[in-house]
């Protein structure tokens, strides 16, 4: 959703090409392709460990292009997880409600963003997400240390801060196309590997 400002740093103009490439091969993607996708992405990531013993997840409605998660949202509550969803806040960062199924979702207009679903439930605040066993994380890439690329907002930078400060650890998986695991990501300080990503095909778990 948003990442911290990042000054002069010379990874910022690499990162924003990056962002550029990756979100033009998502476009070219058909509606029927992105909904193969979405369902086999599904089926890989309830094979997670770390979903499977987990009692609380924090994840996400996917928009546009991105890799679907609304049948994996509707399986992990079937299976008894409590499922924790986002609210973009006017600072960028986030806050927490669970989700109770299609009909709680309700579309929120941000200004200069694209519409989102959101819960409909009583906001439970930002730290919210610290009680979560598992946080599904969006974005564009991931290389082979588990580093992520974002969309370039801030929002899940916030989230990973938030967890380290209250010393809360858990798993930490990014959804992803299988086109979108890539050799390198370019690294700042604020960012922070990932343990594994779902992809369409599979599974990869990184190393630190």
């Amino acid at each position: 959703m948003v990442e911290n400002p990042s000054g002069n740093n010379p990874f910022v103009p690499e990162k924003a090409a990056l962002r550029r490439e990756l979100l033009a091969a998502r476009r070219t993607l058909s509606a029927g392709a992105r909904d193969a996708a979405a369902r086999a992405l599904s089926r890989t990531a309830l094979t997670l460990p770390e979903l499977d013993g987990a009692h609380t997840v924090a994840a996400y409605v996917s928009v546009g292009s991105e890799p679907g998660t609304r049948e994996l949202l509707d399986a992990l509550r079937a299976a008894g997880k409590r499922v924790l969803l986002p609210l973009l806040l006017p600072d960028n960062d986030l806050d927490w409600a669970a989700y109770e199924g299609p009909g709680s979702l309700a579309e929120a207009a941000h200004p200069g963003k694209m519409r989102l679903l959101e819960p409909s439930g009583t906001p439970l605040g930002p730290d919210a997400v610290t009680g979560a066993d598992a946080v599904l994380l969006p974005g564009l890439a991931v290389d082979g240390r588990g580093m992520r690329l974002g969309r370039g907002g801030g929002s899940y930078d916030r989230v990973l801060a938030r967890l380290e400060r209250a010393g809360a650890h858990p798993a930490l998986v990014v959804l992803l196309y299988d086109e979108e695991v890539v050799a390198r990501v370019p690294e700042e300080p604020h960012d922070h590997p990932v343990q594994a990503v779902a992809t369409p095909s599979g599974v990869v778990r990184f190393t630190a």
